[in-house]
């Protein structure tokens, strides 16, 4: 009916993967314009088109249900398509996806929506990549979410000790201050030892170089990597709102005030795009590789 020949054949066509291209020739008794017109019915060919693109704009998303808290990077290409509703609508399913299974990682949430974003991809007309995620289930506590510039940044936070409205609102306040300050940390114990000895090193050469004596170079780094901890772990960072408080003092502040103990458990910070490569090159360039190839 066809051989192996035309598989590799419809292939070039279309991008397709082989098991793909063997059910579409399977499903059309071999004809090969009518196997190229079955992907593109089930918009295989327009997805796998697509796949060498960068796809390096999108929107952070989150959802909060109960105890549990969601929090998912989808990228598409270009910024026109990730303010539309189509493409809203697909990574809020996404979410939910996330929300309603048990999502070991990236490449199982991949996998797990598959058939839906190559079905995306052909409806939107852009490759649409579902990069990462965070899931939080508490289970003595709340998990808090806040996504900033319309889904530019999003964060996860997970306030252990108490489910009450004051819990919620220390927990929102904490995550209003991950989105502006950027932590890398929860705190100074949490920096892995070869990170600080790195850290240590860099201000040392800075202190000499600044031609600052060697026998008060060590108290210096000493005291900048206080200033470290400060900016890069959140318990210590002074609390945006009140900068006359940390948000270790925050969280006190709450624990007196309820008469119990609050501590927030853990958090993370997506912002949308960070490490990945942005598309440089303008359409004119684009339709001559593609006429090279």
């Amino acid at each position: 009916m066809f051989t192996s020949k035309d598989v590799m054949e419809l292939r070039k066509k279309t991008g397709a993967g082989v098991a793909d291209c063997q059910k579409a020739l399977k499903e059309t008794n071999g004809d090969m314009e009518k196997a190229v017109d079955f992907l593109r019915e089930k918009g295989i060919a327009t997805a796998a088109k697509k796949a060498s693109r960068i796809a390096a704009e999108g929107i952070v998303a989150a959802k909060i249900n109960g105890n549990v808290g969601a929090l998912v990077e989808v990228n598409c290409e270009t910024d026109f398509v990730a303010k539309g509703d189509q493409y809203k609508a697909f990574v809020d399913s996404v979410v939910d996806y996330v929300i309603e299974n048990d999502v070991k990682d990236a490449e199982q949430l991949i996998k797990g929506k598959e058939a839906d974003t190559i079905a995306a991809t052909a409806k939107i007309g852009e490759k649409i990549a579902i990069r990462r995620f965070a899931k939080f289930v508490s289970e003595n506590g709340l998990v808090e979410s806040y996504i900033h510039m319309g889904g530019k940044v999003g964060v996860l936070v997970e306030v252990d000790g108490c489910t009450c409205d004051s819990a919620r609102e220390l927990a929102h306040d904490v995550a209003l201050q991950i989105a502006a300050a950027k932590p890398t940390y929860l705190c100074a114990s949490e920096v892995p030892a070869e990170v600080l000895e790195h850290e240590k090193e860099i201000l040392k050469a800075q202190a000499l170089n600044e031609g600052k004596p060697a026998a008060i170079v060590d108290r210096m780094v000493e005291g900048r990597v206080k200033k470290y901890y400060e900016e890069a772990c959140l318990l210590n960072q002074a609390f945006v709102k009140d900068p006359s408080m940390t948000i270790e003092k925050l969280v006190k502040s709450y624990s007196d005030k309820m008469g119990k103990t609050l501590s927030i458990k853990r958090f993370v910070r997506f912002e949308m795009g960070e490490g990945l490569e942005k598309k440089s090159n303008d359409f004119a360039a684009e339709v001559e590789a593609q006429m090279k190839k």
